[in-house]
């Protein structure tokens, strides 16, 4: 999708904050820090933060209705990449809009542009992230970020094609694998997209025989990396104890290799802690297809994205919406090989 001889900007982009949009600020911090093992920071009544690592900001929480993911926000390494993507996002004539000083130093950012992007998710890139002095206050010993970014973001669509074209355009992402599910009897094609040398930054299920996204928030799961296997098992105890719920029990993927589990976040969509994900070599890789999500493991407790499925398959065709996936960026799409 990009323009031919236009140098890619390919390992240059990093997965660097989320903003959710909650009302449920209290369960948000004892789900953050006490179960998931997060540093967290109090700005108002309507604001909080958590870090991961010296960077200022990783998580932006906001008070609203939304209960959702409403922001992702990209560091790019210098200007000469962040500059490119912006004329690119020009050039198809997309609106840009900058931040202000204030909503950079909410987001631990010394400038930032924003754009919208697939699902309404609104993308926002940055250069250079402000570190903090202050020591963390964590139940986790660390976590897994610098050239990989903070994770990624899993998204279910109706429009996969679309949303793979848009990543693409503007963030030159590649395709690194695909694993095929069938949950509920619903057919399930995951597309997984990288941008760096994580495995994957971005994660798109597409589902095959519904007409709608059966997932009710904009995200299906954010990811994070723990350090070590025992920050996983250990966090895994608290969200148990804590009253949590879990979505799938611990596990380990096909593609990634990552072992982890998914709890249920207080706005509903799940959150993953793996640990010791595969990194990438550019040198030698090539897209496959795996068959099934997890080599053991990974077993659903509760309501999960099973029953979900199996709803909106029964009953919800009514409730379509729809999906918007910003055609000026994404155009045709890039669809499966």
């Amino acid at each position: 999708m990009t323009t031919p001889g236009a140098p890619s900007v390919f390992g240059a982009v990093h997965l660097g904050y989320i903003i959710i949009e909650t009302n449920r600020f209290t369960d948000w911090q004892r789900f953050g820090t006490d179960a998931i093992g997060m540093h967290h920071d109090s700005l108002s009544h309507d604001l909080m933060r958590f870090r991961l690592d010296d960077q200022e900001c990783r998580f932006l929480l906001r008070r609203g209705p939304a209960e959702d993911v409403v922001t992702t926000g990209w560091h790019i390494d210098d200007h000469a990449a962040f500059e490119q993507i912006e004329a690119r996002i020009r050039a198809h004539g997309v609106p840009l809009a900058a931040g202000t000083d204030e909503e950079a130093a909410l987001r631990g950012v010394e400038r930032l542009l924003r754009f919208p992007g697939p699902k309404g998710i609104t993308q926002e890139i940055y250069t250079t992230p402000v570190k903090s002095a202050a020591p963390l206050r964590m139940l986790a010993s660390a976590f897994v970020t610098g050239d990989s970014g903070l994770g990624h973001v899993a998204l279910t669509s109706t429009k996969p094609a679309q949303v793979r074209g848009y990543f693409s355009t503007v963030f030159d992402a590649r395709l690194t694998d695909y694993i095929d599910e069938t949950i509920s009897g619903v057919k399930l094609k995951i597309r997984f997209l990288r941008v760096n040398e994580r495995h994957h930054s971005i994660a798109v299920a597409a589902t095959q025989g519904l007409p709608i996204d059966p997932i009710p928030t904009r995200v299906q799961h954010l990811n994070i990396q723990a350090a070590t296997l025992d920050d996983v098992a250990r966090s895994y105890q608290r969200v148990h104890e804590l009253g949590f719920d879990m979505a799938l029990s611990l596990g380990q993927h096909t593609n990634d290799r990552e072992l982890s589990y998914y709890a249920r976040t207080p706005s509903g969509f799940e959150w993953e802690v793996g640990w010791n994900s595969l990194v990438i070599d550019e040198s030698t890789w090539e897209p496959t297809t795996h068959q099934g999500i997890s080599i053991w493991g990974h077993l659903p407790v509760g309501q999960t994205i099973v029953d979900r499925l199996a709803q909106f398959r029964a009953g919800a065709r009514s409730l379509a919406r729809l999906e918007n996936t910003v055609p000026a960026l994404s155009g045709a799409g890039i669809p499966d090989n």
